[in-house]
């Protein structure tokens, strides 16, 4: 099989990563072209989830009975007809709601097959290891994907076409490594009832699930929230500026991916706690934003919150894939990235109470759940 077998698939993971999070800068020009409310435009990000989670727990268990390859095959073609969706109708608020639900639908397909398919290609790697390179994959694509797009949608031309031209290019090109990587799963075979054991359950919920909305949550506040507070100071800049915070924030969560094992063995193995204490940093930076409308501390408040991102989301996914039985690791990653989608609520969920509560209050009452589930998994960790 070789130690670089998982290259062949992660090239087409990345792409769909890709189709999922280049989104993220456009909101802010559908918004100005089209004439779109705050809450209009984070629902578009409530769309997503409503096909990302199902699509989660529907391709994990589909991945275990009958093969990593077609289903991954089908996240790539629904990447293709999402963005085709999305470049048809950005004057038409239904269409784009179509359009990022098969995202949603394709994204679950790379993260849940992608991620335990990259997983069985690192055969004879530590836990650990084979986590990072599925989540780092993973976060390369979230990142790319909105340096592309924001800066064509800020500087490029046809804004609103062309970044999905791209990601359908893309997609295409790596399918081709992908056609030869070899499967894991034999297809048709029978996989074995039952649920995951006690142990393993137990574990999952009391240490990963309290930590797991902040994956995405952490990034939902750095790419839609912030942007949108120094909005009226960024001016015709603030495209650009949305594209900045989604690059800073995935690069520093990339970067310190590889230190979560170090910051595990450093801390006695609360690497989690460490994840979710930062990101109560960075919320709390946030809150000083929504006062000051300051950019240079948006950024400083998108690099907190990314790093966050990376501690928590690469934890997480090696809590499931060191205790996963085979035959549950498709179905257990489903139900781990289903939760950290929660996250992605959080800025409609603000953007929906803003009338009646001041921003800054509401990301200190944010950090301040935050801070409870930190508590949480803390006590977790001496339970189990």
């Amino acid at each position: 099989m070789g130690q670089r077998a998982w290259w062949r698939v992660a090239p087409l993971v990345l792409a769909l990563a890709w189709g999922g999070n280049h989104f993220a800068p456009l909101l802010l020009l559908y918004r100005a072209r089209e004439g779109y409310s705050a809450v209009e435009v984070d629902l578009l990000f409530a769309v997503y989830i409503v096909g990302i989670v199902p699509g989660f727990l529907i391709a994990g268990p589909l991945s275990d009975r009958f093969g990593r390859r077609p289903l991954l095959a089908a996240g790539a073609l629904l990447g293709c007809v999402g963005s085709a969706v999305l470049a048809a109708g950005a004057d038409l608020l239904p269409v784009l709601a179509v359009g990022r639900f098969i995202s949603g639908l394709s994204v679950a397909a790379a993260m849940v097959v992608g991620s335990s398919w990259i997983k069985e290609l690192c055969a004879g790697v530590p836990a650990p290891v084979a986590a990072r390179r599925a989540s780092l994959t993973l976060t390369a694509g979230f990142g790319l994907g909105p340096a592309v797009s924001g800066s064509i949608a800020q500087w490029g031309p046809a804004p609103t076409v062309l970044p999905y031209v791209v990601h359908v290019v893309l997609t295409l090109v790596t399918c081709v490594p992908f056609a030869t990587a070899r499967e894991t799963r034999t297809p048709g075979a029978p996989v074995r009832a039952g649920r995951a054991p006690q142990e393993v359950r137990r574990r999952f919920t009391v240490v990963v699930l309290p930590a797991a909305p902040w994956v995405f949550g952490c990034a939902g506040v750095a790419f839609a929230v912030v942007p949108a507070l120094v909005a009226r100071t960024t001016g015709g800049g603030a495209i650009g500026y949305a594209t900045l915070l989604a690059v800073v924030g995935l690069a520093v969560g990339a970067a310190v991916q590889p230190f979560a094992a170090r910051i595990g063995a450093a801390t006695g193995g609360r690497q989690l706690p460490v994840g979710l204490a930062v990101a109560v940093v960075g919320l709390l930076l946030a809150a000083l934003v929504a006062l000051t409308a300051s950019p240079l501390l948006g950024v400083l408040a998108a690099a907190v919150l990314g790093a966050g991102y990376g501690v928590c989301i690469v934890s997480g996914l090696t809590e499931v894939q060191r205790s996963a039985p085979p035959q549950h690791l498709a179905a257990l990653t489903a139900v781990y990235y289903s939760v950290t989608y929660v996250g992605f609520l959080f800025p409609v969920l603000l953007a929906a109470v803003s009338a009646v509560a001041p921003e800054p209050l509401l990301l200190v009452g944010l950090a301040a759940v935050c801070t409870a589930c930190l508590a949480a998994v803390l006590r977790g960790l001496r339970r189990v």
